[in-house]
């Protein structure tokens, strides 16, 4: 049920240029990565209005990592060091891969190959049906940071304070990029360029294929997302609870929205459909705002802090909250339309695809719903 909140927003209007902004595929096809699609949007095709459980599979630890979903198989990171391939028609294990250390990282899977990196520094690249690992990459500190495909590579971030890209098929390193501050985010990629928005405040677009940086903008306080892209600006919210779109050819601030409330830090990822952008926010809210002028069009309130991104599949926006409850609200008007108690706290984000969503709690349950 939604509730009414008091949030002062203090917004600095601009008008954004360029063509609309459609979700990226049903929800009936794979979300292969964290959010979805390399430019990190976190919206897909229509899914259902009142999703039923199918099954659920006790890990034995936390989860933080967020799903991928791909044809038959549902991949997962844990707490407890483990890489799972769960049969998405049962929850059945199918494999399952160790790692050196703990993983809050979300899979990401291109072709036969499933990679993550772990808590420990160490970039994973396993075989997507065995489990077996083809190669790994060793950064200097923890990876938090989920991977993206680009092409024949893959991007990924480090607490080193390095963003590197790597060949998918050796893993050898093709370039690294410094940052001012550890690398938390997961990189978005939009055609030549690679964002990031990084530890230090600044939301930066380095060129894909050489490594340097094209354009910056300093946005206020640290970050602890990946940017989500549409139509020419990609949108961040801030652990100081500053809400922002950045043109990413040049780095230009298109507007600004300050969240005051409970301090409003962002520790979830925006979701961007149509002419909306949805924002997580620790102060018990998810909120819309218009994509092009950053103007509120509706607050949810939940019981607890939103660290879930959204995930928008058709009008409909999915998300999980510490109170331990998933929920659904109407993409046009923020009123709650489905909500399912999970009974632990929520910081792992929706994966929709191929017909389910999946979802991971505190307590160690992933669960899986259907139509």
């Amino acid at each position: 049920m939604q509730r009414s909140c008091v949030m002062i927003l203090a917004i600095t209007t601009l008008v954004l240029g360029g063509a609309g902004y459609s979700p990226a595929g049903a929800a009936d096809t794979n979300w292969a990565s964290y959010r979805g699609s390399p430019q990190m949007s976190g919206a897909t095709g229509a899914f259902t209005d009142r999703p039923r459980l199918l099954w659920t599979y006790d890990t034995g630890s936390e989860i933080e990592s967020t799903a991928a979903i791909v044809g038959d198989t549902v991949y997962v990171g844990t707490r407890n060091n483990a890489l799972l391939a769960l049969r998405l028609s049962d929850g059945k294990l199918k494999w399952k891969y160790m790692a050196g250390d703990a993983i809050s990282a979300s899979p990401l899977v291109v072709g036969e190959t499933v990679s993550v990196g772990d808590e420990g520094g160490v970039f994973h690249a396993v075989n997507a049906l065995t489990g077996q690992r083809r190669w790994h990459f060793t950064t200097g500190d923890k990876i938090i940071s989920s991977a993206t495909r680009a092409g024949g590579a893959v991007l990924v971030g480090s607490y080193d304070n390095y963003l590197y890209k790597l060949d998918a098929i050796s893993g050898a390193k093709v370039w690294s990029f410094k940052s001012g501050a550890q690398v938390h985010c997961s990189p978005c990629v939009v055609g030549s360029l690679v964002a990031i928005a990084g530890c230090d405040g600044y939301v930066r677009a380095v060129g894909l294929h050489d490594g340097e940086e094209k354009a910056s903008a300093s946005v206020g306080g640290n970050f602890a997302v990946a940017p989500a892209y549409a139509s020419g600006a990609v949108f961040v919210g801030s652990m100081d609870g500053e809400y922002a779109s950045v043109r990413l050819s040049d780095g230009h601030i298109l507007w600004k929205t300050m969240v005051r409330k409970n301090g409003g830090a962002s520790y979830g990822s925006a979701a961007v459909s149509g002419n909306s952008v949805v924002f997580p926010s620790r102060n018990h809210t998810v909120f819309c705002l218009n994509r092009a002028t950053g103007q509120t069009r509706w607050i949810f309130t939940t019981g607890d802090e939103v660290d879930s991104s959204p995930a928008i599949a058709g009008n409909r926006v999915f998300f999980g909250a510490d109170d331990g409850k998933v929920r659904s609200v109407d993409l046009a008007t923020g009123k709650g339309v489905w909500e399912f108690s999970a009974g632990a706290r929520i910081m792992a984000s929706p994966a929709i695809g191929c017909g389910c969503m999946v979802i991971g709690t505190s307590d160690g349950a992933i669960y899986c719903f259907g139509k």
